[in-house]
């Protein structure tokens, strides 16, 4: 009998990247899982994975009040990860309205209905980004650096964030916020993102193309490391030195997108490709990576199991049978 045997669990953003590895280990541990569901993909990992036929499913999207409240309330949902989002720059900068209807009004909406069912709902985590910091003239960040987002995507991560603080301290729903840099692996399908878009070049023998001028600075972490540190930091929540508080969760070990190109291009085996730059990326900040200092701290001692030689090779076999190359 483990932590998440028989509890009942809300998932948003199940069908992402994150929330198909998330809700496949807390089925795997016995959770009874009910997953929000806007868009059936089919290609999605948490349909290859059977997912839908081993959960509950909810349809329907953040930005239906009603809807969330009765499926936390009828569910008898005891825990909630709200990983649902909007979650590509390009996209947040060519419609704002849509990510902020999605990100800002989806974050106050699930929220309230878990404030509403707080005789039930005893931890959320909520989903932010590193994003959320914005600029900052000292890096790496740290959780009492500001939360400054100016770009769309950025600031509906800041406005998330201090929604969810928010709703900790004036209303004592048990919050914790996690801030991550950008997740890798098995199921994204997001083609336009850095590590998938530069895998399936490689191993389709093509130049890998760079949207910015690859200088930008950035972490890269492990979604089967995301899980592990989103499932500790829940299991942890009892703790006052853990309830509503936020963690930076990374492997602390930035890289320019020009050297995250060049481990993917050694990992495929692909390192005569020469990437394109485009230089076409805007409203994106030149330097952002995040200290997990915190988290290695208080969360006993917790820290990636896996470092990118390992993780790698992991994402490029399962792209490799994706697309059957």
């Amino acid at each position: 009998m483990g932590f998440w045997t028989d509890r009942s669990v809300f998932v948003t953003g199940a069908t992402g990247l994150l929330g198909s590895h998330l809700t496949r280990e807390l089925v795997e541990r016995g959770a009874d899982v009910v997953c929000l569901v806007r868009d059936s993909v089919a290609r999605s990992h948490f349909y290859n994975l059977g997912l839908d036929r081993k959960v509950a499913m909810v349809r329907g999207q953040l930005e239906d009040y009603p809807l969330l409240e009765r499926a936390i309330n009828e569910y008898e949902c005891e825990a909630v990860f709200h990983l649902g989002a909007q979650t590509i720059v390009g996209t947040a900068n060519r419609n704002p309205l849509a990510t902020f209807e999605a990100n800002v009004r989806g974050s106050y909406n699930l929220l309230e209905a878990c404030r509403r069912n707080g005789k039930k709902v005893k931890r959320v985590v909520v989903a932010s980004s590193d994003k959320a910091y914005g600029a900052q003239p000292r890096l790496p960040y740290d959780e009492d650096s500001p939360l400054t987002g100016r770009f769309p995507y950025d600031c509906s991560k800041s406005c998330t964030d201090l929604i969810a603080q928010s709703y900790f301290h004036a209303y004592q729903v048990p919050v914790c916020v996690t801030r991550c840099g950008n997740l890798y692996g098995a199921g994204d399908l997001n083609w336009n993102r850095l590590v998938p878009g530069t895998i399936r070049s490689a191993l389709r023998g093509e130049r890998p193309l760079v949207r910015s001028d690859g200088t930008f600075v950035r972490d890269y972490f492990y979604v089967e490391d995301a899980v592990a540190a989103y499932l500790e930091l829940a299991e942890n929540m009892d703790r006052p030195e853990i309830a509503g508080e936020a963690f930076n969760f990374s492997d602390d070990k930035p890289l320019s997108v020009l050297q995250m190109v060049d481990v993917i291009l050694d990992a495929c085996g692909r390192k005569d490709l020469e990437p394109v730059i485009l230089g076409e990326a805007s409203n994106e900040i030149p330097e952002q990576f995040l200290s997990s200092a915190k988290a290695h701290r208080l969360l006993g001692g917790w820290k990636p199991r896996f470092g990118m030689k390992e993780a790698l090779p992991r994402a490029v076999a399962w792209y490799r049978g994706l697309l059957g190359l």
